[in-house]
């Protein structure tokens, strides 16, 4: 599969989740399904001739888990659809899709059939994919705290409170899934579970950060408001978790967990 050839899968599915957002919003539930699901169908697609073609999952590059990042948040958005029939969360998810889609276009990373011995452990895929799948959920999450915080204000409902927590515990969940399944592949590739790689440590912060709001959420006497902004604040976290190590002096030529 060549990577040229991206741009052609990545137009159709983004074409096809706008109908489904579209009809979302008609109140068109079956095209809705339809339009969605197979958008994500044909994105899988490409991931999947790519393995195919690259002999392993595309996840060794930073382009790579922007791919994942990209299908899994459409699926995160009809998730979230199926369950509480939000309209406006297959637009934001199409939207935020989109760009990541938009980056890999404009600024391709090379894709190679070299993987270093470290990334050939087989727990080297399902930690990458669980991790972006647990990303895309707490990116929805941090889609209702902005959408709460400055669009409902004062007018959000319990169920829209629950909903917001429901995301964080789900994300959190697969996040610590995630992190396991990462211990799991340091002790086989590098002799150590946990090393306080620069990486490690970014996700150990992140997942704390989360595991305060959930414990926040819970107190008696706590303030929504403030319980958004310390979404907004871990999803930051999230980020520099995820790509924002590359560029931290610390990370350069002694993490092991840097993109190439």
């Amino acid at each position: 599969m060549i990577w040229e050839q991206f741009i052609y899968f990545a137009i159709t599915a983004v074409l096809l989740w706008a109908v489904g957002a579209w009809a979302a919003w008609r109140n068109k539930t079956a095209l809705t399904y339809i339009s969605t699901v197979i958008g994500l169908a044909v994105f899988f697609s490409f991931i999947l001739m790519m393995w195919i073609s690259l002999e392993h999952p595309p996840l060794r590059t930073m382009g790579e888990t922007r791919l994942w990042y990209s299908f899994f948040l459409p699926l995160a958005g009809i998730i979230v659809y199926s369950r509480w029939k939000y309209k406006w969360i297959l637009s934001f998810s199409t939207v935020l899709a989109l760009v990541f889609i938009c980056v890999n276009i404009f600024k391709p990373e090379i894709h190679s059939k070299t993987l270093m011995p470290a990334l050939q452990s087989p727990w080297f895929a399902p930690h990458v994919i669980v991790y972006m799948f647990a990303y895309a959920v707490l990116g929805a999450s941090t889609v209702m705290a902005l959408y709460l915080l400055f669009i409902k204000k004062n007018r959000v409902s319990d169920e829209e409170y629950e909903i917001t927590d429901n995301l964080v515990y789900v994300g959190l969940a697969f996040m610590t899934i995630g992190m396991l399944f990462g211990a799991l592949w340091a002790k086989e590739a590098w002799g150590h579970y946990w090393s306080w790689d620069p990486k490690e440590t970014w996700a150990a912060i992140t997942w704390f950060s989360y595991l305060v709001y959930i414990h926040y959420r819970q107190l008696p006497k706590q303030k929504p408001r403030l319980a958004f902004w310390m979404l907004i604040l871990s999803f930051v976290l999230l980020q520099m978790c995820w790509w924002g190590i590359n560029y931290l002096p610390s990370a350069q030529g002694t993490s092991v967990h840097t993109y190439n």
